[in-house]
């Protein structure tokens, strides 16, 4: 589809394996690249599932070109089993993950993810519930939105950009936010934008996007098939713990364990790791695509081991 570069295709199609009679699940649809190099390869099926309606209206586009190989869901990646359990599906042979925001959201000014944006401060992904980051930067105490900042945006400046925010109160656009905080925190030779750091936090935040993360992991462990491939490609070190840590449990590994302490025996293992991991983009993809740079991509084979919890999910949620 025009106007959008998947990250990492080469790497994410190699982990996946696509192959005639199979099921996939591109649990991020976007812009549809990894949906369309799957459908392009193989005769395979694919469901591709977006919260943001506007990612999902763009498919409509690879809908017509690959008829029913392609079943288009509005949802989160995160309710993948009940959501391809209504179209009678229980298991896959890959599930792909590019988590964060689009490429498609950060271009379109009125979604309000852009610096420059005079569209209101908005930020959801889907847009249809839940505050938006006006609505958390106008209402949240001083000292929640300094943790806020710190927990998921890592800035050392919280305090000081959340005293500026309370102080130029209501805000309004992505623009008026980008220069308090400029003026607030100015960049000092920094290579990146002073509000970077924030808007991340701030949308991080408005979606929910780490525990949408942990539970979309859970998820594709229980709809895997044995043998079935993960692969997920993380851009900021908060996304990327989550996803290494949730392999090291599942791969069986355990902790040290404590002189003070038994020593622990290792749990069955939910996967297997797939080559080197995590994969980077090359030096010329990123020359191509600069939103690469801080990519990464980690990968794992499911096993043959129950997956607690697989009942529940599809009766309870």
């Amino acid at each position: 589809m025009n106007g959008h570069t998947p990250v990492m295709l080469e790497e994410v199609m190699a982990v996946l394996q696509p192959r005639d009679d199979a099921i996939y699940v591109d649990g991020t649809f976007g812009g549809g690249g990894y949906s369309e190099a799957l459908l392009s390869r193989a005769q395979c099926r694919v469901f591709a599932i977006d919260r943001d309606a506007d990612a999902i209206e763009r498919g409509a586009v690879l809908a017509r070109r690959f008829g029913a190989r392609l079943t288009l869901i509005h949802g989160r990646f995160s309710e993948m089993h009940r959501l391809l359990g209504a179209h009678g599906v229980s298991a896959a042979d890959g599930v792909a993950l590019d988590v964060g925001v689009s490429s498609f959201q950060l271009e379109d000014d009125s979604r309000g993810f852009s610096f420059a944006s005079d569209a209101p401060l908005d930020m959801r992904m889907d847009r249809s519930q839940g505050k938006t980051a006006a609505e958390l930067c106008n209402a949240l105490a001083e000292s929640e939105l300094t943790e806020l900042l710190r927990k998921y945006g890592e800035e050392p400046r919280a305090k000081q950009i959340a005293r500026a925010i309370v102080a130029a109160r209501p805000i309004g656009t992505a623009r008026q936010l980008a220069e308090v905080i400029e003026r607030a925190a100015p960049r000092r030779g920094q290579k990146i934008h002073p509000a970077t750091r924030s808007f991340q936090a701030l949308r991080i935040a408005v979606n929910d996007e780490l525990g949408e993360l942990e539970h979309g992991l859970q998820a594709a462990e229980q709809m895997l098939k044995p043998g079935g491939h993960l692969a997920v490609v993380s851009f900021h070190s908060l996304e990327d713990r989550i996803v290494k840590q949730f392999l090291a449990q599942r791969l069986g590994r355990v902790p040290q364990a404590s002189r003070h302490m038994p020593e622990r025996a290792a749990e069955p293992a939910l996967f297997h790791t797939v080559g080197k991991t995590p994969v980077v983009p090359t030096t010329e993809e990123i020359r191509r695509n600069p939103r690469a740079r801080s990519a990464k991509l980690r990968a794992a084979e499911r096993t043959s081991v129950h997956a607690p919890g697989l009942a529940q999910m599809g009766e309870g949620q």
